[in-house]
């Protein structure tokens, strides 16, 4: 669901040097909760090299295979980072409902995420004031203010979480995977990992290569790429997407479209937000959070109509679609409060795999490259991942590209205009893991299991079959 840029100071690739010691898997007592769910808990080390040490829970979902035999479980994460995949499962449940009939299917939220236990960093009034600062610095106070709001979040996050920042790392999360897998009794793992869970499975698949059934990774994270590459990729890719919407507005002769150039008007109303916030009810749209609802609309193709809707609307001083799909994107609940997603879910996570460049220089020099590759978004990201330069922990592990060996044919899925993992990515993984399979989706939007049938089909016979498409396959629908 969410941009993930990637921000490296090193370049050395992880080798099977990192790979675990096997644990006992514990066990998970199962509960009914509701719609046909079952939900439950396992413990977990919070220090894998101190294994025996203090335990967090790691929250776990199922929805009971519906046919016979059963072939055991598939497990489901979202990506994010800091996304709840037992949310997710409940909500996108129907979409797998031929994979049900043959698995359980099992989402558990990551450590630090949600249900599990979770990272917090600040209360929703202030994680409301840290969301709406204005991200284009153009002037030294905007600059001063969303540099202190930086420090003051993660001073935040270190009070209220520091004993558990450290361990936040997908390589762990990866760990936990496994350990669930052993509790489910699975001998080995099947996997449908999106966007940044791809990211974990590749982990997986680099940590417990004997352990793999099947993995399909769709919405490929490339974890050998360099923070500037990827962040200017993704804003060439939501430029794109931006773009084809444009052009899909105009060939419709769109009613946004016939009172002058979409792109213009989307610009003006960025800058009248900037100098007066639009009034939304007890609330203000900021440029920042008009900006997150835009970005949000452009992830799937269906939301192309609401992004017009939302633009329409704020033209007649009508924030509320636009503030709408802020909100989703932040996971800001309608009474005001949030899921963790934000408060300090998604940087401990992220913050931990990749290191950021230390120096504010570097950022402040990336503007010219950034506007070019986005008119809108390229100034709005400039700065976004300074956050994890001020981060109070490091990442541990080396980045890089996670060697794979003696892992069974692994599925990878690529869309041609996917603006948060960009196919460029999924090319490039699938040239660091021998015997990959990448399977090409020709399209906008992110990530392609619900947005192609031809995708979904291929996956789902992978999955169940362990059917691998032929090298080359691509999807058009």
């Amino acid at each position: 669901m969410l941009v993930t840029i990637l921000v490296v100071a090193c370049t050395q690739t992880p080798t099977a040097s990192h790979s675990p010691s096997p644990l006992s898997a514990g066990s998970i007592a199962w509960t009914d909760c509701t719609k046909g769910f079952q939900c439950g808990n396992l413990m977990v080390p919070l220090d894998y090299t101190h294994p025996t040490g203090r335990k967090i829970s790691i929250a776990v979902i199922r929805k009971p295979a519906t046919g016979t035999p059963k072939m055991g479980s598939l497990l489901i994460n979202p990506g994010g980072p800091g996304v709840s995949a037992i949310t997710f499962l409940r909500d996108a449940a129907p979409s797998y409902t031929n994979l049900n009939r043959h698995f359980d299917l099992v989402a558990f939220d990551p450590r630090g995420v949600a249900g599990s236990t979770p990272i917090t960093c600040v209360d929703s009034p202030t994680l409301d004031k840290y969301l709406s600062i204005d991200a284009v610095l153009d002037d030294p106070q905007e600059k001063q203010t969303a540099i202190q709001a930086e420090k003051d979040f993660a001073a935040a996050c270190q009070h209220r979480s520091g004993d558990l920042l450290p361990f936040m790392d997908t390589a762990s999360a990866a760990r936990d995977m496994d350990l669930i897998r052993g509790a489910l009794g699975d001998a080995k793992l099947t996997y449908l990992g999106f966007s940044y869970g791809t990211y974990l499975g590749q982990w997986y698949a680099h940590l417990f290569p004997s352990h793999v059934r099947a993995l399909s990774l769709d919405g490929v994270l490339d974890p050998a790429v360099q923070a500037n590459s990827s962040a200017l990729a993704q804003m060439v890719g939501f430029q794109q997407n931006l773009e084809a919407w444009v052009a899909d507005c105009k060939a419709r002769n769109c009613t946004y479209g016939q009172s002058g150039d979409p792109v213009a008007k989307i610009n003006a109303l960025m800058t009248r937000l900037d100098s007066t916030p639009m009034n939304v009810g007890g609330r203000q749209l900021s440029r920042s959070l008009a900006m997150t609802g835009v970005l949000q609309t452009l992830y799937d193709q269906s939301l192309w109509t609401y992004l017009e809707r939302s633009l329409i609307a704020a033209d007649s001083n009508d924030g509320r679609l636009l503030l709408f799909f802020a909100d989703f994107y932040n996971e800001r609940n309608a009474d005001g409060s949030y899921n963790n997603l934000w408060n300090g879910a998604y940087h401990s996570i992220y913050c931990l795999d990749f290191p950021a460049p230390p120096d504010l220089a570097t950022y402040d020099a990336l503007g010219p490259a950034f506007a070019k590759a986005s008119p809108l978004f390229g100034p709005w990201s400039q700065y976004s991942e300074y956050q994890c330069a001020l981060w109070p922990v490091k990442p541990k592990n080396p980045q890089g590209p996670l060697n794979v060996q003696g892992a069974p044919p692994i599925l990878l899925v690529g869309g041609t205009n996917d603006p948060a993992t960009p196919y460029i990515d999924a090319q490039s993984v699938n040239r660091q893991i021998s015997g990959s399979v990448l399977l090409t989706r020709q399209g906008n939007g992110h990530t392609s299991y619900d947005s192609s049938a031809c995708a979904k089909a291929a996956e789902d016979a992978y999955l169940i079959n362990l059917t691998i498409p032929s090298a080359g396959t691509v999807c058009s629908s």
